[in-house]
């Protein structure tokens, strides 16, 4: 954004050098990226009265002008009465009128920011000594007319500097935006002269024409044109429309040259005196208008115009004044005069309705619009205008009425427009002002400083904040352009601000420094992160934001997550549901950079709608810790139980002993949907019977869609969940036994339909009464591909004594027991 200093000084007193200005700004309001001297491109432009002018012989357009600049240019060739001659071919040089003049060595405005600047000089143009150049609007750098030269309108002796007669020796200060977004009322310049008023610790007055108490639409002349109406179908998409009709208005015109200039220089294309005037007022009070051509409005509902504001519909298109064709989106909000969808609202008008040189009648618009449904539009349709800028701020309703009050009296006066309508309006979203009231004390407690009642009453003043006093008590009434104040907070920032940060004595505080604890939770989760480093994983860190594909291709449903409305990328649409998705879209990448083996997990937050809302009416966040294991090579076993031993050692590591149930049917939760339940387990921590989460390998379909390596596994549970079963754990210290550990492999032949748990179960429940700390380790699971009828599973048991050295017959007989336990409760055969 672009401002223009002396476009500031119009609304407050500066006196403060640029540099300076442009420090304080930069401290208290907003970083300035750059200074630019505006005036410096006009050095040596004199204003000049052309007192002769004759058609060159043999020339079709040349003209030989005397040019009388009051004498003020040196080292010049002049006649014998003191005049400068100048060969000119526009058409529209005459005798009379007072034009822009270049002098020899005067560098064009057009070039003075290239890198070749160019230089006039005095040189003979068909025989005619030509002593530099009269300028058109185009080389004076001001808009793009080149047509003719332009000529001055202002009411100045010849030998004016010409910067001086429009105002030109100017600074612009060229704004970084983005921290101002929740300033709406700094994108006028009226508000932000407020500002620099009050950083320079003067009062600022806003001019009468902007206050909503004082709009006057002035007088309505009669005419058959009847009133428009207006309606806002969803009063969520727009707090206030306004419109009114003003006929006698000339396309054609062009507006005063003083405020074609202030258009320029902040970067607006001046166009006709109506399109100029809207954006003047866009530019000055931060608040976008837009003009419809009243005859081809009435024309696409039957000559009446019955304004709705409304959402866009699905595969309803809309031809816009770029030239481009849209299809809507129900998110996009439109103007329609009946069902017609004449204007994308806040960001382009239609070019069925579009103002040309044959304007006669206007319907003019001053509203505002829900923000992130513009944020949207924005970022779909790629537009970024400075209205829509703007829009995407949050214009507060109170700003339409006073912008398009002022509005019908600038066209009245430069295009001699009269109202013939009454203004029309829906406004759903009337508000009655904040008022927040605090302490002096709690403010100087807060910003640490020692600031008196008065100078926080001042200060706050200053900026038009309404304060009343009673006693310490201040009450601040907040005006209309504040929507982004409505807690104490708030207010005591904007005295620190207003003050200036730098300005407040630091000072240490008072209170003990002794660190803080980390939370069991915290605690929890380093731990996790820990031990899945130990266990041979990578951490990765990804977006909370994801694609609907993305979701689509895990197997779980778009409807399931919730949906930012002003995503940042098209790509960034959806809260995810769990962390498995993020992990798997990151296999193949690596895959790719030649990474054959591997393992990623994330410890980070879901949304999943399942779990609601908060209190505070935000989405719910659920932890979790999800892990990917994958590899190209080929491996022995299956890839379930690589990530169930990846597993079982987080859980040793916290203390749980966790077991695994299998999945009768696919519970299709967000959390399962990726998972092929068949080849699944359900883990829960056996010493505190606490549900854990899911491991498992994936579905045929989520491989295929991630392209995933046939050995690919693995987990996903919550964190919290851990952390409960954590807690309820009690100390499981055993003292590291002094005496040999004896370990025992066993073969056992059972039915297809066995599973391991079933036997793991009759060995955990066997070994619990020996008296010795055991260990069971799965081996190898066989079946024969000639027999599916039964299958062969391999364990280990590990027997370690605490008293004496286990002799090989006591070994025997401890797994004599779990061989007879094991037959008893899975018919198995041992081989």
């Amino acid at each position: 954004m672009i401002i223009s200093v002396n476009w500031l000084k119009e609304y407050t007193k500066i006196d403060t050098p640029i540099d300076e200005l442009a420090t304080l700004i930069g401290a208290r309001l907003v970083e300035i990226e750059e200074t630019i001297n505006y005036g410096k491109k006009y050095a040596g432009v004199v204003i000049a009265k052309v007192v002769e002018a004759k058609a060159v012989e043999d020339s079709d357009h040349l003209n030989v002008t005397k040019l009388d600049d009051g004498g003020v240019t040196q080292d010049v060739e002049r006649d014998e009465n003191g005049y400068v001659q100048v060969v000119c071919g526009a058409p529209n040089v005459r005798k009379g009128i007072l034009v822009a003049w270049l002098p020899p060595n005067t560098t064009v405005p057009e070039t003075a920011d290239s890198n070749e600047p160019f230089v006039l000089g005095a040189r003979k143009l068909r025989g005619l000594m030509s002593n530099g150049m009269i300028a058109s609007a185009r080389e004076l750098a001001l808009f793009d007319e080149h047509e003719g030269i332009l000529e001055v309108d202002a009411d100045v002796a010849p030998g004016t500097a010409f910067a001086d007669a429009y105002d030109l020796n100017d600074y612009l200060l060229d704004i970084e935006n983005k921290s101002l977004t929740h300033r709406p009322d700094t994108f006028g310049v009226v508000g932000f002269a407020r500002e620099v008023a009050a950083i320079q610790g003067n009062a600022f007055t806003t001019p009468q024409w902007l206050l909503e108490d004082q709009v006057s639409y002035g007088e309505k002349q009669s005419s058959e044109i009847q009133n428009p109406t207006v309606i806002i179908d969803d009063p969520a998409l727009s707090s206030r429309y306004q419109g009114v009709v003003l006929s006698g208005v000339d396309g054609s015109v062009k507006s005063p040259l003083p405020l074609q200039t202030y258009l320029a220089r902040v970067g607006v294309r001046p166009i006709s005196a109506v399109v100029d005037t809207t954006n003047y007022l866009m530019l000055a009070a931060g608040q976008p208008l837009h003009a419809f051509d009243y005859e081809k409005l009435a024309a696409v509902n039957n000559g009446k115009i019955e304004i709705h504001v409304r959402a866009g519909r699905k595969d309803e298109t809309l031809a816009l004044l770029d030239g481009r064709t849209i299809e809507l989106s129900e998110s996009d909000i439109v103007i329609a005069n009946g069902e017609k969808a004449v204007a994308l609202a806040g960001a382009m008008g239609g070019a069925e309705t579009e103002i040309d040189d044959n304007t006669k009648t206007i319907f003019l618009e001053s509203a505002t619009f829900n923000l992130y449904n513009l944020r949207a539009t924005q970022m779909r349709h790629g537009i970024f205008s400075e209205a829509i800028t703007r829009f995407t701020k949050g214009q507060p309703g109170a700003l339409t009425a006073p912008t398009l009050a002022h509005a019908i009296n600038l066209m009245t006066k430069h295009v001699g427009a009269v109202r013939v309508s009454d203004v029309v309006e829906d406004f759903p979203g009337k508000k009655d002002p904040i008022q927040i009231t605090l302490s002096s004390s709690k403010i100087n407690d807060v910003l640490g400083t020692q600031l008196t009642s008065e100078m926080i009453t001042t200060t706050m003043r200053n900026v038009e904040f309404i304060v009343t006093e009673n006693g310490e008590e201040l009450t601040f009434t907040v005006p209309y352009w504040r929507g982004d104040i409505h807690i104490d907070e708030d207010i005591i920032e904007e005295v620190g601000r207003l003050n200036g940060f730098d300005s407040i004595t630091p000072t240490l505080a008072k209170r003990d420094f002794t660190a803080i604890r980390p939370s069991g939770f915290d605690q929890t989760r380093a731990d996790i992160r820990r031990a899945l480093v130990r266990a041979g994983a990578n951490e990765v860190l990804t977006y909370s934001f994801v694609h609907g594909d993305l979701l689509e291709k895990a197997n779980q449903k778009t409807e399931d997550s919730y949906r930012i409305v002003n995503s940042i990328s098209p790509d960034l649409q959806y809260y995810r549901q769990t962390l498995t998705p993020s992990l798997l879209a990151a296999v193949n990448q690596n895959i790719k950079q030649g990474y054959e083996s591997f393992a990623l997990f994330e410890v980070n937050k879901a949304h999943p709608k399942q779990h609601g809302m908060t209190e505070e009416n935000v989405p719910a966040e659920v932890d979790m810790v999800a892990l990917t294991l994958a590899s190209k090579k080929k491996q022995p076993g299956a890839a379930y139980f690589h990530a169930r031993k990846m597993l079982d050692y987080l859980g040793n590591s916290l203390g749980l002993d966790l077991i695994y149930s299998p999945i009768e049917a696919d519970p299709n939760y967000p959390v399962t949907a990726p998972f092929e339940h068949r080849r699944s387990a359900m883990v829960t921590d056996k010493k505190t019977d606490t549900f854990i989460g899911i491991v498992g390998e994936y579905k045929k379909s989520v491989a295929r869609s991630f392209k995933l390596p046939e050995y690919s596994a693995g987990f996903e549970i919550g964190s919290p969940a851990l952390l409960e079963a954590v807690k309820k754990l009690t100390s499981s210290y055993k003292p590291v036994s002094r005496y040999p550990s004896t370990e025992r492999d066993i073969c056992f032949q059972v039915a297809s339909n066995v599973t391991y748990r079933d036997i793991s179960d009759a060995i955990t429940l066997t070994l619990a009464d020996v008296g010795l700390e055991t260990v069971c380790t799965p081996l190898d699971i066989y079946q024969s591909e000639n027999d599916n009828t039964t299958k062969n599973v391999t364990v280990r048991i590990k027997l370690t004594p605490h008293d004496h050295t286990l002799t090989g017959d006591e070994a025997a007989v401890v797994m004599k027991k779990v061989t007879d336990e094991v037959v008893n409760a899975t018919h198995a055969k041992v081989i």
